[in-house]
């Protein structure tokens, strides 16, 4: 029996039947898309169907493998009984009237695995530091290439190329390029536009390490620029890096938002500052906590959180700075190091 299995023991008031794969594989080790497993009192049982039993047989220790047939659901769905909780955000409207035709009766869970996952461990953390260290050398490579008269698709296989050959594992993103006027749009994907010399380049990515995400955004320029974009830039960076100051254990994550939503909106650039401060990275790109207005998470030590305000200028161009931060008992521990001053690629 793991200790993650354990801790989400303690903190069930009834059986819980978790089918988030990412869930699954936190509390067990076992990786597969079509998985359910029950958390009981006494036991703890894995359902998977044929092409999965034997490699779960293998994997996962102390938990009771039952084989099924190929929907899960359906035929996990008479083998619960009494109150069973069950991840309302992931299963679908078929899947519930599949459980609900069992004798079981069925309590909608929220988060509660997130919550845990949400705390990393040492070896979470250090998978994360790893990937972290991937992107800056990554965007090191990407400063010294020729951004002007790429397309934002070629620049972001590029990206994806370094982020290979620096010794990540595969993407824990898309790769997303908005360059001039695209830069406005804060996650625009990426399109067949020239770059152009004189303009703002936004170059969003990450990579994993062991399962684990990085996450990091930059803002390159090609050469000379306005100076209201050059201000949008300074008023972006000292927002940034006022609310990674923020990035406290204690601090609700909504007030860590308005610590950077308020410089911006004391500024000329008010408004344009529309998406939350940042998000939880670990085994998925977005998870718990999140820093926005709506939030009403408390940050934890061990919590790994993104600090990523924008400034979207429309028809202009667009700013995103974004580190990848650590929740400690003191100072937060920054993980992406990359300049953040205003580099000038040609």
């Amino acid at each position: 029996m793991t200790d993650r299995l354990q801790r989400l023991r303690e903190a069930l008031e009834e059986p819980l039947l978790v089918t988030d794969q990412v869930n699954v594989k936190y509390l067990t080790g076992f990786n597969s898309d079509n998985v359910a497993l029950l958390v009981e009192p006494e036991r703890v049982r894995l359902f998977t169907d044929f092409r999965y039993a034997e490699g779960a047989r293998g994997t996962v220790k102390d938990v009771e493998v039952v084989e099924t047939k190929r929907y899960v659901y359906a035929d996990v769905a008479p083998m619960l009984s009494g109150r069973v909780g069950f991840e309302a955000a992931v299963v679908s409207y078929a899947n519930y009237e599949a459980l609900r035709g069992g004798p079981a009766e069925l309590v909608p869970r929220a988060g509660v695995v997130e919550q845990l996952r949400a705390v990393k461990e040492d070896g979470e953390l250090e998978a994360i530091r790893k990937a972290a260290e991937i992107s800056d050398e990554a965007y090191e490579r990407l400063s010294r290439e020729r951004f002007i008269g790429r397309t934002e698709q070629e620049l972001a296989w590029l990206m994806e190329q370094l982020l290979h050959e620096c010794g990540g594992e595969r993407l824990s993103f898309d790769v997303a390029i908005g360059s001039g006027p695209n830069g406005a749009f804060p996650h625009a994907d990426p399109t067949d536009r020239k770059i152009d010399a004189g303009e703002l380049v936004i170059v969003d990515c990450g990579t994993t390490v062991q399962g684990y995400a990085s996450d990091c955004t930059r803002t390159f320029a090609t050469g000379s620029l306005p100076a209201e974009v050059k201000e949008a830039y300074a008023v972006c960076r000292e927002a940034q890096e006022a609310a990674l100051g923020g990035v406290r254990a204690g601090a609700f994550g909504a007030d860590v938002d308005a610590i950077a939503r308020r410089r911006i909106d004391a500024s000329q650039f008010k408004g344009l500052f529309g998406h939350g401060l940042g998000h939880g990275v670990g085994m998925r790109i977005h998870e718990a906590p999140t820093l926005r207005p709506e939030s009403k998470d408390v940050l934890e030590p061990g919590n790994v959180v993104t600090v990523e305000p924008g400034i979207y200028m429309p028809g202009k161009g667009g700013i995103r700075i974004e580190d990848l931060v650590v929740v400690t008992d003191g100072d937060p521990e920054v993980l992406t190091h990359f300049s953040k001053d205003l580099i000038s690629v040609e």
